[in-house]
């Protein structure tokens, strides 16, 4: 599995070790920021996964995802068989890796995926099938910008292999370097200008968000409860969206609301 890099690494003395890691991430690095194209970043994960011990490699990077007018790259060398199988069966929406993304801030092992979400009986038999196809063991390095992209860069091992932990750290950098490139390469997509909502009715989202009726916000912000309800739908006609749900998702996007505004004030109560 990989080059003989590995296994020179593995074989030195500590300081020896640590010494070759530095120089074999400074390679990568070089390779990897040096891209300019899909098939340059391409080549160049396919360089990273062999010399870092892995099988395989992974890059989605969506920008402002869900929207009609955003910009995607995937690269991967996944066997024909999963491939077929993930796309063939629209299975992006489903992936437990791709759900456990959102909840982790670094990289993750696969083999902590259910520390990180719960994991139902179809996340499981997905990623039976993954196995069965030739994906093993990997992991992802997430990356986020609120309002603008979503990425991710997993880097994968065969059913019958263990993950190069030694190489994890290195994986973690080359990766978020690798969506880097991909954001280059795509281009950073401007975001539209985004509804204006004024500050009372950014606070009537907010506590809709937090589960407040409009009698209760009305209650809440000293104001009518018919005011309430001017207010949100004012802000639903802003969004072009036509649920509260709906509402609270494209503010916390925007950022005119964040989670933690929700989360620390149910947690208090």
């Amino acid at each position: 599995m990989g080059d003989l890099h590995g296994q020179r690494v593995g074989n030195a003395p500590a300081i020896e070790r640590s010494v070759m890691r530095l120089v074999l991430a400074d390679d990568l690095i070089s390779v990897v920021t040096s891209a300019n194209s899909e098939s340059d970043l391409s080549a160049a994960l396919h360089t990273a996964t062999s010399r870092l011990g892995f099988d395989h490699f992974a890059l989605s990077y969506d920008c402002r995802p869900g929207s009609r007018d955003g910009t995607s790259l995937l690269v991967h060398d996944y066997p024909d068989a999963w491939a077929k199988l993930y796309v063939g069966f629209d299975l992006g929406g489903n992936d437990p890796v791709r759900r456990a993304c959102g909840k982790s801030m670094s990289g993750f092992e696969w083999r902590h995926i259910e520390n990180l979400i719960p994991l139902t009986r179809g996340d499981r038999r997905m990623l039976k099938v993954g196995r069965e196809s030739g994906i093993g063991d990997g992991y992802t390095v997430p990356r986020h910008l609120p309002g603008e992209a979503n990425g991710s860069c997993s880097f994968v091992v065969r059913p019958d292999a263990t993950l190069p932990r030694s190489m994890l750290h290195i994986a973690e950098i080359v990766g978020a370097i690798a969506l880097a490139s991909a954001r280059k390469i795509v281009g950073a997509v401007a975001p539209k200008s985004r509804p204006v909502l004024s500050e009372r009715q950014r606070e009537c989202v907010l506590w809709s968000a937090r589960g407040k009726t409009a009698a209760e916000i009305a209650v809440i912000l000293a104001i009518s409860e018919e005011t309430v309800i001017q207010h949100l739908k004012l802000a639903r006609e802003r969004y072009d969206v036509h649920s509260r749900q709906s509402l609270v998702l494209c503010a916390m996007f925007d950022g005119l609301i964040s989670f933690a505004d929700v989360f620390h004030w149910w947690a208090g109560t």
